[in-house]
């Protein structure tokens, strides 16, 4: 576990304390954040040569960074309790395990520890500068500015993006992970995150209902589960304190995910989540075409193409599942019914494998509609990705709790890899479901003409 953390004051540069050989990330109290913090910024730096114990750095001394290495900048947002972000250790370990760099974390727990919101907000631009300073000392001993990559999380994607913007938007990429929505809402661009602030910018949105922000901010817009709820957070005020900040830091966690787990988070370009769930968004995954974005730290793959060939601001969608490694593995579900009056409900489907493995996908975010001979394509999301499939279950239902149970009478069903298309698609003839009932069968290989 990696320990934290090093100084540097706004207004005057802090000298290191020689009885701290391995400094740490400052920790308050809820004491503190009530009577107030004056503002001061700590630089801590590790690398691959000092993994386990941060330096200490400022504008006058560099101690071990390498210019001509990239340098990744951790800015964390607002701190009501004065305690260090629990996430911090194991974002700065995940960084220096993918890729050789630099990995500065920017403390300004002094500063952000208040229980005044706008207090912390006020001071977003006081950061922005002292790290200007720094840079700045970076590039005069022969760094690009190419190489700077600044993460930013709640107030600190707005930090970031003013720090960009002083460099006029020359900075090499800034992620922003659940950008700060308070205060900053409907403010123009010069006074927010936004796409000119660096070549990349790249934004994961979890909470834009509550505390996060709910307009696109950067050249790619990652919304998880269409940027409200998270799955495994919460839902009601009992959950506690994680019912406030669960989904807030559930960007952090999915970022975290792409660099330590051996999970994919695929996401699809789209106008609307809606769209996105009802399948009309997965172009990106069908071969001859693009590959798809990838959420997190390998977003910028997609950036040549993104920048080329798509708007100045793109939307991304996709489901995770509720615990890491959050990613969800995607397959179409086409069916063609014959009953002759309309059927509306959903399918739940669920797979096995030889082995006993299931997973599940609960297709009932709205009603599907079934006519005769029309071919009806749902979009299945299953936190499991099995690769030889033994078994396929169906269940229909139209969600009423009385009158009639229907029957729906599928002439076929397909189902079909997203992430994998050269696997086999798996079909089944001539199926009768009685509704709420779970039918269970043996999927064949579809025939290479499909009817």
């Amino acid at each position: 576990m990696l320990s934290f953390y090093v100084f540097i004051s706004l207004v005057s540069l802090v000298r290191p304390d020689p009885d701290e050989t391995c400094p740490s990330f400052t920790r308050l109290s809820f004491h503190s954040a009530v009577v107030g913090t004056g503002l001061n910024v700590k630089l801590m730096l590790y690398t691959r040569r000092n993994l386990t114990c941060a330096q200490t750095v400022n504008s006058t001394a560099l101690g071990h960074l390498n210019v001509t290495k990239k340098t990744a900048f951790i800015v964390h947002g607002f701190r009501p309790t004065g305690s260090a972000p629990v996430w911090m250790g194991d974002l700065v370990e995940g960084l220096l395990s993918v890729e050789d760099m630099n990995v500065v974390i920017v403390d300004w727990n002094r500063g952000a520890t208040t229980v005044m919101y706008h207090y912390a907000s006020s001071r977003t631009r006081k950061v922005a500068t002292v790290l200007k300073e720094f840079i700045d000392r970076m590039l005069a001993e022969g760094a690009s500015l190419d190489d700077i990559y600044m993460i930013g999380v709640s107030l600190g994607a707005h930090i970031a993006g003013f720090v960009g913007a002083m460099y006029e938007g020359q900075l090499g990429r800034i992620t922003g992970l659940d950008p700060a929505g308070p205060l900053f809402n409907g403010r123009p661009p010069q006074d927010r995150l936004d796409p000119g602030d660096a070549q990349f910018v790249d934004v994961i949105h979890s909470d834009i209902d509550a505390l996060g922000y709910k307009e696109p901010l950067g050249h790619i817009d990652f919304y998880p589960n269409g940027g409200l709820d998270q799955p495994g957070c919460p839902q009601t005020i009992f959950g506690g304190l994680q019912y406030f900040k669960c989904d807030h830091q559930r960007s952090v966690y999915l970022y975290l995910a792409s660099l330590r787990e051996n999970c994919t988070v695929t996401a699809y370009p789209c106008d609307s989540y809606r769209d996105y769930r009802n399948g009309q968004c997965v172009s990106c995954g069908v071969p001859q075409k693009e590959s798809c974005p990838i959420l997190g730290y390998y977003a910028d793959d997609w950036k040549d193409y993104l920048l080329e060939n798509h708007p100045p601001m793109t939307k991304a969608f996709l489901d995770t599942a509720e615990k890491k490694p959050f990613c969800m593995h995607h397959y179409f579900v086409d069916i063609i019914t014959w009953n002759k009056s309309v059927r509306r409900g959903s399918i739940t489907i669920r797979l096995r494998d030889g082995a006993g493995s299931t997973t599940e996908s609960k297709i009932d975010h709205e009603p599907a509609t079934f006519q005769k001979y029309h071919q009806v394509s749902l979009l299945a999301r299953f936190n499991q990705d099995l690769d030889k499939i033994a078994a396929i279950s169906l269940v229909f239902s139209t969600g009423s709790v009385v009158g009639p149970k229907y029957k729906l009478r599928i002439l076929r069903m397909k189902l079909r890899s997203l992430a994998h298309p050269e696997r086999p698609q798996l079909c089944r003839y001539d199926l009768v479901l009685m509704e709420n009932v779970e039918t269970v069968f043996q999927p064949i290989s579809c025939p290479k003409l499909q009817m």
